[in-house]
């Protein structure tokens, strides 16, 4: 072989050697921070989830809520890029305190239909809280019985089973967004909250920016409502943000800053096939609401839902993720 071959073959091959060890250096933390965030429910432990980490069934201990959903279907299969929900808990939670979704979002992906439906529960929603047979704000059933309680209050009060979770602390998102360069939202009306202006129309913000522009309610015209389409707007920008990631230097940051913040069933497997097969297919996201009403009852307040607001959103659910083949 001729000389310069050889020396084009060597070259060839301590780059190869070189590009596989630093792919590895951000493929080996990805995985790690993938598996550490991974925290099952008590149904997927019931229906026999797998070991994110390659051991085989979970196994463990069971409440009487995950026995009970334990006859459920499994969740989707990703890997078939099967359409799924996703519940998304943002959760304020501080020292001393066992805190409280004061978020509460779900999504449907349909990457057939190349969307996702979004909607909010308002965290005043007055419902029966699974697994204690007293009727409370939805919100707290966190602080009684952390996400296991959340789910499973949240399934009997639309009807339908929950596939996948995600819970975000709500300090946390503010670290994240600072990562990830910030957001820009379309702003619907001007208003002042905690000594920041938010001008009408588009506005750039920082984390803090957005978990203040997350959090006010008051002096929103909507109310509770508002401020959850005021979730919506910063979530759909992140979304956005993290289709279009493309500055390395930022992923062990960001990936400290989701072990830091963030639990899910969703396991290694699972994230990867959203990365490979959902992330580049979805074009929009679709907005809606849970429609009711305040009410005061013994001097609290709660949000009234009645039974044809929830078939109508629980219809649309179905709608979303059924395909039109299936």
């Amino acid at each position: 072989m001729r000389r310069w071959a050889k020396i084009a073959l060597s070259g060839a091959a301590v780059l190869a050697i070189g590009l596989g060890g630093y792919a590895y250096s951000i493929y080996r933390p990805v995985v790690d921070t993938m598996e550490s965030i991974y925290e099952p429910l008590e149904s997927d432990i019931a229906i026999g989830a797998t070991d994110p980490a390659g051991g085989g069934a979970l196994t463990a201990s069971v409440g009487t809520s995950g026995a009970q959903r334990a006859v459920q279907e499994l969740p989707a299969d990703l890997s078939e890029k099967k359409p799924f929900n996703l519940l998304v808990l943002g959760v304020d939670e501080r020292e001393n305190d066992t805190g409280r979704s004061d978020a509460i979002m779900m999504l449907a992906v349909n990457p057939e239909k190349r969307s996702i439906l979004m909607f909010n529960i308002p965290r005043d929603t007055r419902t029966e809280i699974a697994g204690r047979g007293t009727v409370d704000k939805i919100n707290h059933a966190y602080a009684f019985g952390g996400v296991n309680m959340s789910v499973d209050t949240i399934e009997q009060f639309l009807g339908v089973p929950v596939d996948y979770y995600v819970k975000v602390n709500m300090e946390g998102l503010e670290r994240i967004i600072d990562i990830l360069g910030g957001v820009t939202v379309d702003n619907p009306f001007e208003f002042n909250f905690e000594g920041t202006d938010y001008v009408k129309g588009p506005i750039e913000m920082n984390g803090h920016e957005a978990l203040m522009y997350s959090r006010m309610r008051y002096d929103d015209p909507k109310g509770d409502i508002g401020r959850n389409d005021r979730q919506q707007l910063v979530l759909s920008a992140l979304i956005e943000k993290g289709k279009n990631i493309s500055n390395l230097t930022k992923v062990n940051s960001l990936l400290d800053a989701v072990k830091d913040n963030v639990k899910t069933n969703l396991t290694k497997d699972d994230m990867m096939d959203i990365v490979t097969k959902y992330r580049t297919e979805i074009e929009t996201v679709d907005k809606d609401e849970v429609r009711g009403g305040g009410k005061r009852i013994g001097g609290i307040y709660y949000y009234m839902v009645d039974e044809a607001e929830k078939a109508r959103i629980r219809e649309k659910l179905a709608q979303q993720l059924q395909n039109e083949n299936s």
